[in-house]
């Protein structure tokens, strides 16, 4: 067995770990031929979006971009853990489709095993791409394909909720500010915030950017800043500002308790910009606090657009043009309208999107903040640590761990496999 069929198989035996923290970006799952026929005019496409059909606005964007290039795309959709799967084995069997649409944590695990073309090797330019969210697709220096657009975390809040309290929700910069309005909602008779803590990617996803926010590394799980970070979770259940269901919260659980209209904040992502539109109470939003101020950095999510390695060369020159139409200005911002929670990742198409809808303006600030959770070459290495992340907060949450504790034994159980 060769290298990169060893790879492959690695690849495949964790290759859900790291992927499906969004809500809202994938449905149930459907099948297709994988194969294009270069004869015809054929390219084949898979994307992680099953809820969107062939009638729909994203299908005839595909299509659209494929008659650009002078082609037909014969487009496969499935769900987002199906998909990296299905890539895996499509390269094991030689049967790579000519793009893929992939989940951004799962660029590094395609890279890893030499199924990916390079955007230099396409010859696509990433000059004006945000250098925090192309560095998802970055591994050993070489990139392996472009955003389509990000998503990322925020601060929602009930404005009624915070009026009766109080609290003005622009005063919150910090986390000493973020918790004297949550005593004060408390005081209130109100829950003061709802989070997901879950045992899964989602919640190191919700965790991070309060570790990041606290200036901890995440080759550094037991440092003095993530000991900070777990700690102020804690204390928020403690003091009874969280309730205690945030240990087994999904987001979509999260969001589901912030439609009560009991909290007065909810983390929670872009993708429910609609749904806070249409709550029963006024809702706003604000950008995750560093601890000492600012703005912390929130993953991203989102996914990338990538070439698979194909046997026949001369079929790149086509795909390239198909990714180029994915990503200009326009189609970004398209990109966004069709699935109204991506945010574009150059400054025109942010620019742009900004100028139709500019009740977006924090969302762009906080992608604009925001980091991918391989990058600093972390690549295949993120899922590794992250289980261990979520399993330490899981512990302390809990009261089975100090935080202390549950960091250390994370910081060396995360060494040792990361290690192998």
């Amino acid at each position: 067995m060769n290298t990169k069929v060893l790879r492959i198989a690695a690849a495949l035996a964790t290759a859900t770990v790291a992927v499906g923290a969004l809500a809202g970006c994938s449905g149930g799952t459907a099948g297709g031929d994988s194969t294009g026929d270069a004869a015809s005019g054929t390219y084949t496409w898979w994307d992680p979006y099953p809820q969107h059909a062939e009638d729909s606005d994203w299908a005839k964007r595909v299509q659209d971009c494929g008659t650009e290039a002078g082609v037909t795309i014969q487009r496969t959709a499935y769900d987002t853990t199906a998909l990296t799967n299905q890539a895996l084995l499509s390269a094991q069997d030689g049967t790579s489709p000519d793009v893929i649409l992939i989940d951004n944590p799962a660029v590094s695990t395609l890279a890893d095993t030499g199924m990916l073309s390079t955007t230099e090797e396409l010859g696509l330019d990433t000059s004006k791409i945000d250098e925090n969210l192309l560095a998802a697709g970055v591994l050993d220096g070489k990139t392996y394909g472009i955003p389509i657009g990000a998503n990322t975390l925020a601060l929602y809040y009930n404005a009624d909720v915070l009026s009766a309290a109080g609290v003005d929700p622009s005063s919150v910069t910090d986390w000493a500010s973020l918790d004297a309005a949550l005593a004060k909602v408390a005081a209130a008779g109100k829950k003061g915030i709802t989070f997901s803590g879950i045992n899964t990617e989602e919640g190191s996803f919700q965790f991070l950017p309060w570790f990041w926010g606290a200036g901890a590394d995440l080759t550094d799980l037991s440092s003095p800043e993530a000991v900070e970070a777990v700690t102020l979770w804690k204390n928020w259940l403690d003091k009874g500002y969280a309730p205690n269901s945030v240990i087994t919260n999904s987001q979509n659980t999260v969001w589901e308790e912030f439609l009560t209209g009991d909290f007065g904040f909810a983390e929670n992502g872009t993708w429910q910009v609609n749904s806070a539109a249409k709550a029963p109470f006024k809702t706003g939003v604000i950008e995750l606090p560093a601890k000492d101020g600012g703005a912390a950095p929130a993953p991203t999510g989102g996914e990338f657009i990538v070439a698979p390695v194909q046997k026949d060369t001369a079929r790149y020159e086509t795909t390239r043009k198909i990714i180029e139409c994915m990503t200009t200005p326009e189609g970004f911002v398209d990109t966004a309208n069709t699935f109204a929670y991506y945010i574009p990742p150059t400054e025109e198409g942010q620019k742009q999107l900004l100028t139709e809808h500019p009740d977006l303006k924090t969302w762009v600030s906080a992608v604009q903040a925001a980091k991918g959770r391989t990058s600093d070459n972390l690549g295949t290495k993120y899922p590794l640590i992250s289980e261990q992340l979520w399993t330490a907060v899981q512990n302390v949450l809990s009261g089975a761990q100090s935080p202390e504790q549950a960091l250390d034994a994370a910081q060396t159980a995360a060494k040792s496999a990361t290690s192998k």
